[in-house]
């Protein structure tokens, strides 16, 4: 559905830039490596893998497909959980990796196939390790002769809050880190390199 969209967009526009949060950075990221029409994304709390989703029956699949085909992904290790109130899911993502390991190469998401990327995480993040993604992100890239822009802070969380945003309270509660001055810092650091990538574009 994505994909459909983008080519639809790219037949109006110049350039098409994909842009995502959390899962929806992971499905920005999967957009810009599967589509030669996206001419760059920006990930704010970036993944470098499919993870595990759930289907209408809560049962553990693929987050993502690609032409009605699921993609590969890591699973979750519900083992590694702590139970928290509100919840905090990084020990879930960080232990799920290591139990999985085998899983990650093909869930790698093929950045590499993408032309221009900004991602955008906190050091603080409770929900996932957005920087250690991010900094995973830039690796596989440079592998490839690409370069990577990222933007972190190291006491910002999940939330990224641009200049101009309100704090985001809605939502499924749970403990995302960071602290309102912290996630600003880093909106303002992140919204000045998006905005100068869309002018050196014109």
């Amino acid at each position: 559905m994505f994909l459909g969209r983008i080519d639809v967009l790219k037949r109006d526009c110049d350039r098409v830039y994909v842009v995502g949060t959390s899962f929806g950075a992971e499905a920005a990221l999967l957009c810009g490596a599967h589509s030669a029409s996206v001419d760059g994304v920006v990930a704010f709390a970036p993944s470098d893998v499919v993870w595990a989703g759930y289907d209408g029956a809560h049962a553990e699949t693929s987050h993502w497909t690609l032409t009605g085909a699921r993609l590969p992904y890591v699973p979750f290790d519900w083992r590694q959980d702590v139970k928290e109130n509100p919840p905090r899911f990084r020990p879930l993502y960080e232990g799920s990796r290591q139990t999985f390991a085998e899983h990650i190469p093909a869930a790698t998401i093929a950045v590499e196939g993408i032309r221009s990327l900004i991602l955008v995480a906190g050091g603080d993040d409770q929900v996932w390790p957005s920087v250690a993604h991010a900094e995973r992100i830039q690796r596989l890239r440079a592998s490839h002769g690409l370069t990577t822009t990222i933007v972190a802070e190291r006491e910002a969380g999940h939330r990224t809050v641009l200049p101009g945003e309100p704090v985001v309270t809605g939502g499924m509660t749970m403990q995302r880190g960071g602290t309102e001055a912290a996630d600003r810092r880093l909106g303002s650091r992140a919204w000045e390199v998006i905005t100068d990538l869309f002018a050196l574009s014109r």
